[in-house]
């Protein structure tokens, strides 16, 4: 946890200076890759929570998770539950996933901005 407790923006932007190796490969893909002109954030404000990327146009969020998450499954479903709330749907993947098969999370991410669309 950080010495001085920060919100909203401030966080935020102290999270984008300091993001993971996977959130940035993750970050390079969304901006890189056409998606049909969806434009993504990084580490971005809604309510209480930081989302590691958002659209909020689509009410999407994608979230990478290191090993830590695996220990806090509770917490990440109250975090999901906040956030649907919000009218966000919370895509969640792995760094493994994001560093071994990012075409694959490409693809996923690609497929739910479709289904959103036509909701």
């Amino acid at each position: 946890m950080y010495a001085v407790e920060m919100q909203g923006t401030a966080r935020a932007r102290h999270l984008r200076r300091q993001q993971t190796k996977t959130e940035a490969r993750l970050w390079r893909a969304l901006r890189m890759r056409q998606l049909g002109g969806v434009k993504f954030r990084r580490q971005h404000p809604v309510g209480r929570y930081i989302l590691d990327f958002a659209c909020p146009e689509l009410g999407l969020a994608i979230e990478v998770d290191g090993g830590q998450h695996a220990l806090r499954a509770g917490h990440d479903n109250v975090r999901t539950a906040a956030l649907a709330r919000h009218g966000y749907t919370v895509l969640r993947f792995w760094n493994n996933e994001v560093l071994e098969n990012i075409e694959g999370v490409m693809d996923r991410i690609l497929a739910v901005i479709h289904e959103r669309r036509q909701a």
